[in-house]
């Protein structure tokens, strides 16, 4: 199952960015939002490598679909379904957010495609940002950025840097020919023919299995191997994934999980 599009081909989550400037944003500010509405019919987000470990305890983790997988924490089975969330863009239970959530509505981005150049951008629509008048954390001190706005550029550098070696894990892994066209099927009580899931990427665990010594010793050294037994155990959460969408009575489609 594809996600819903983003708009003008921005990220998920991002409706429109506009880069953070001292003549433009001068007063502008920062404050806590108590919702996540802007994960609206989002059921899959993008993870990094860094990630996995913890992710792994609360949600599955897949790869998108196509040529260039991208790692996904699946919380929910189905389009627009989050099991971890209620209508009003709460988390109704502890749960681990990833980055790519926490990053919002700020992120690194090229003013044009040719430039080499990243500079910090925000999403106006997000009620995180604006001119608030009592609330708020400065963006500027004059016309240098505060040392709110510093934390925020060094939080969304090191995601930039977490997502280079995410993607050379992937590639690592496609290479190594240890991605395969995934499928899951579930059974429901009471339903004769069980759920089937498709559209995504796992590892294969019986080419896996079949490498040779020293590419194993080689992906424990550099740090794959565990990174890919946390992506094994993590499938197991499906079920549970499933069970807790037929109990908010979100009723689950057969259909293909999320590609990127």
């Amino acid at each position: 199952m594809a996600t819903a599009p983003a708009a003008a081909g921005l990220p998920i989550f991002y409706k429109d960015l506009v880069p953070l400037n001292s003549k433009e944003h001068a007063k502008f500010k920062t404050r806590p939002i108590d919702n996540a509405k802007f994960m609206d019919g989002q059921h899959a987000v993008p993870l990094t490598v860094e990630e996995f470990v913890m992710a792994s305890r609360h949600f599955p983790i897949i790869f998108s679909a196509g040529d260039n997988p991208v790692p996904l924490a699946l919380m929910g089975m189905n389009e627009g379904v989050n099991v971890f969330m209620d209508e009003s863009g709460q988390f109704t239970t502890p749960v681990y957010l990833p980055a790519y959530i926490r990053r919002y509505p700020f992120m690194l981005a090229r003013l044009r495609p040719d430039a080499d150049e990243l500079s910090l951008c925000f999403d106006p629509s997000s009620d995180a940002v604006g001119e608030f008048k009592k609330e708020g954390e400065a963006l500027f001190d004059g016309e240098e950025p505060s040392e709110n706005t510093k934390n925020i550029l060094k939080f969304c550098e090191d995601f930039e840097q977490a997502g280079a070696r995410t993607h050379q894990f992937v590639e690592e892994l496609s290479k190594a020919g240890l991605l395969m066209d995934g499928e899951v099927s579930i059974q429901q009580e009471g339903n004769e023919q069980p759920f089937v899931y498709r559209g995504f990427q796992m590892v294969d665990e019986d080419k896996l299995r079949e490498m040779r010594g020293d590419e194993l010793r080689k992906m424990n050294q550099n740090g794959m191997l565990p990174l890919i037994h946390a992506h094994l155990f993590s499938l197991q959460l499906m079920r549970e994934l499933f069970a807790s969408q037929v109990a908010q009575g979100k009723v689950p489609q057969a259909v293909e999980l999320p590609t990127a």
